[in-house]
């Protein structure tokens, strides 16, 4: 989850504030469950990205969708997110070592 937070974190402008509510919004449904069907979220939706209860799981909206359990969704996107984490952080590396090369250049 902390991965998670980091990843939102490096697309936030001035809206932070409004990114850290919505998270905090969404791990209080993770721990109090499905707000219509007040049932612990097991299963993640891959179509919608969106955690499930098993009565949703059922409903028609999701009843022939992709669904993962949620260890193995959140294992899934916590991989792919310190895989994108790692790009970023190697092509700022890149950009902050040509701005000092830059720079020496021009003194």
């Amino acid at each position: 989850e902390r991965v998670l937070r980091v990843a939102r974190g490096l697309g936030v402008g001035a809206g932070g504030l409004e990114v850290e509510k919505e998270e905090e919004k969404e791990e209080e449904e993770e721990e109090e469950g499905c707000g219509k069907h007040q049932e612990p979220l097991r299963v993640f939706c891959k179509e919608d990205r969106a955690l499930l209860c098993r009565v949703c799981r059922e409903s028609r909206a999701h009843r022939a969708h992709n669904v993962v359990p949620l260890g193995e969704a959140r294992g899934h996107y916590e991989a792919q997110l310190q895989e994108l984490l790692q790009t970023l952080t190697d092509d700022r590396d890149k950009l902050l070592e040509f701005r000092e090369a830059e720079m020496r250049k021009n003194r």
